[in-house]
């Protein structure tokens, strides 16, 4: 166990660990680094789990209140700062870590958990799964004709409709690819601009680049760009930019980490939806990508895309069996005092 300002004496050490477990872009060194710079408050601790010399297990967690650990969970990650060997058997593994962390933990809870990178654990006297949320993501197979073809009739109707709009109005739609590491502030500085126009800003959410997002979004992009793992969709109605998806790719997977568009403009149409389909004919016809990710609960319009959808899921190990029963009153009466809670996704919970 170290403290995370250390991380960057540790970066290579995750990035071999990451690669031998998965190899999620999510969880490359440099994300977990800009993670840190933007939203690490200096209580975040490295944790490194061996046995016999072999690391089994890295992880960020960050102390909570009341002897409750978690992993280091910014709403701008959509996974978890954890990573395993899958073969490690859970309750041994997050005893053994529970028992080193500082102060007495009854708590340590693993949120937000990829089936892909890390089979469900079974659960036990100690160890409880929990649905997080369902996502969806589009298998980059065969051709783009055959895939779009297999999609819902209205879909297909209602983007050819805009696109035939645009043709009697005489506006070019236009696709743009930015990759190189130059493009990064002012992709994240066009990206504020059209988020910060919308429904984002009142609720003061929107990226800008001088708050901790925007900050968190230019050096993350940065550094991915510089070993070609960045990717920026512009959508272009004419010269006005519409939409934009921020982006980052790795082991054939293609992750849309944020995506806005210009609402005022849009009117009747939806430019997101058409640089959808136009990023998506260009997968298809690159073949560089397997796998095109959301990582975002399942709406709606994920399922005109595509039938792919898996759950992402918590973990929560307790000191003592007898922990469990104890947390799940304890939730049930705050349930009760507060009937109408405040939604936090990112928020450890029970069943």
């Amino acid at each position: 166990m170290v403290l995370a300002s250390e991380f960057a004496r540790h970066a290579d050490m995750w990035r071999r660990f990451n690669a031998e477990t998965g190899a999620s872009p999510l969880l490359e060194a440099e994300f977990a680094q800009a993670l840190l710079d933007a939203f690490g408050d200096g209580r975040e601790w490295l944790a490194v789990c061996s046995d016999d010399g072999a690391t089994v297990a890295m992880a960020l967690l960050q102390p909570r209140r009341g002897g409750i650990w978690t992993t280091f969970q910014p709403s701008q990650a959509p996974l978890s700062m954890w990573m395993q060997r899958a073969d490690a058997p859970a309750d041994a593994l997050l005893a053994s870590l529970a028992r080193k962390l500082p102060g007495m933990t009854l708590l340590l809870g693993i949120t937000q958990c990829d089936p892909l990178l890390l089979p469900r654990p079974a659960d036990s006297a100690v160890t409880r799964t929990l649905d997080y949320i369902a996502t969806a993501h589009i298998d980059i197979a065969g051709s783009f004709d055959d895939y779009w073809a297999a999609r819902g009739k209205n879909l297909r109707a209602n983007l050819k409709k805009q696109r035939n709009k645009l043709a009697r109005d005489g506006v070019a739609a236009r696709l743009q690819v930015d990759r190189a590491p130059q493009q990064m502030a002012q992709a994240v500085a066009d990206f504020g601009r059209l988020e910060s126009a919308g429904w984002k800003q009142q609720g003061g959410t929107a990226v800008h680049p001088d708050n901790q997002q925007g900050r968190f979004y230019r050096s993350m992009l940065e550094a991915y760009a510089r070993r070609g793992a960045a990717c920026v969709y512009r959508y272009y109605f004419d010269a006005r930019l519409m939409a934009m998806d921020l982006c980052i790719e790795g082991n054939g997977s293609l992750i849309v980490l944020k995506t806005t568009y210009d609402e005022a403009a849009a009117g009747a149409l939806s430019p997101t939806l058409l640089m959808r389909e136009e990023c998506c004919q260009d997968l298809f016809a690159q073949g560089r990508h397997q796998r095109l990710e959301f990582y975002g609960k399942v709406m709606e319009w994920h399922t005109r895309w595509t039938d792919s959808v898996r759950t992402l899921y918590h973990i929560n190990h307790y000191r003592w069996p007898g922990l469990l029963p104890l947390h799940r009153l304890a939730k049930r009466r705050a349930a009760r005092r507060a009937p109408e809670p405040a939604v936090n996704a990112h928020t450890l919970s029970t069943e």
